[in-house]
């Protein structure tokens, strides 16, 4: 069987461009017993994508160059050689790397897969069910603590986690303020999400003083998706016991020098906050947790959300550079 794939063609230095990515034709073998062939129906693209393209230890190993990128998906039975499993059945990765290879068609080891419930539209499991829902509850509820009354501040608010933390605080009693760039994602956080308050960075030259105009009474929680001058910015309004969910840095991903800004130090002493990092891997014991919650405010009408679905497989590469520049309101998805 021929199938197209899309390649690492090179580590980028920077912002990724379409030299980047290589498409090229390949031939799958055969199927054999206990695998299953599959065929991807959505893709999920997402901003920790970008330090996979780097030679460099994390918390997840390098996209190699050559080799297939890959990420979170959705996808249909073709054909199986395991008894769990039967042509037209919707699946999701679920082993040891959860995601899928940017062909496509895959091979799978069967215990490798796991089936969707088809009673959820199977583009929740790449958002809000999925990792970008989880993110944002873990991060905020578990780190973040929040109060009955407290002020949180959402930075890339209109992106696929920040739309559900501003959601979440509200179900919480707090007030939530969200940052995002562009008059359009301003009205959707206001209009749609509920967010008490919302900062267009893009137009707004000082946001030092748009924070402290939408949180006079002070920040109480961060949720930092974003890092870079907005932060610097929210950090100096931080109250005394502050908490910040370091969740992202998307402002710095494609630096290609040490960025060099205020020494936030000083103000965590003084001010007795509490900053950690994290990734949504720390808490794979508790997703089922997560999960149940997280739909049960949805059925309750308490949370809503929102996609940018981008059509065509061979726009994956174009879909994730879209991330760096605000393309997307939402989870970023590719429909194959």
């Amino acid at each position: 069987m021929k199938i197209k794939q899309i390649l690492l063609a090179a580590r980028p230095q920077g912002m990724p461009a379409s030299t980047t990515f290589k498409t090229v034709e390949t031939t799958l073998p055969q199927l054999m017993p206990g695998e299953v062939l599959v065929k991807p129906l959505y893709f999920s693209v997402d901003p920790y994508m970008r330090g996979r393209m780097n030679d460099s230890k994390s918390y997840i190993p390098p996209f190699q160059v050559g080799e297939p990128i890959e990420s979170g998906g959705v996808a249909e039975v073709v054909e199986s050689k395991d008894d769990q499993f039967s042509a037209g059945e919707i699946v999701m990765p679920g082993g040891p790397r959860p995601f899928l290879p940017w062909a496509t068609a895959a091979i799978f080891p069967a215990n490798h897969l796991r089936k969707t419930d088809n009673n959820i539209p199977p583009t929740y499991y790449l958002g809000l069910l999925g990792v970008p829902g989880l993110t944002a509850y873990f991060g905020l509820v578990d780190i973040g603590k929040p109060k009955a009354g407290e002020t949180v501040v959402v930075s890339g608010a209109a992106g696929a986690v920040g739309i559900i933390v501003g959601q979440i605080a509200k179900i919480m009693g707090c007030r939530a303020v969200g940052i995002a760039g562009g008059a359009e994602k301003i009205k959707l956080l206001t209009d749609t999400f509920n967010f008490d308050a919302a900062i267009d960075y893009k137009g707004n030259q000082d946001i030092d003083a748009a924070v402290g105009a939408a949180c006079p009474n002070g920040v109480d929680i961060y949720f930092d998706n974003v890092g870079g001058d907005i932060s610097d910015a929210v950090i100096r309004h931080l109250n005394f016991f502050a908490r910040v969910p370091l969740c992202g840095q998307i402002a710095l991903y494609n630096s290609t020098e040490v960025p060099v800004g205020p020494r936030i130090q000083p103000v965590m002493v003084t001010r007795s906050v509490l900053m950690q990092g994290f990734t949504i891997g720390n808490y794979a014991p508790r997703f089922a947790e997560g999960v149940k919650q997280l739909a049960e405010w949805v059925k309750a009408g308490k949370i809503k959300y929102t996609e940018t679905v981008i059509e065509g497989f061979d726009e994956l590469p174009a879909a994730l550079l879209g991330l760096f520049s605000g393309r997307n309101s939402g989870k970023m998805i590719v429909k194959v």
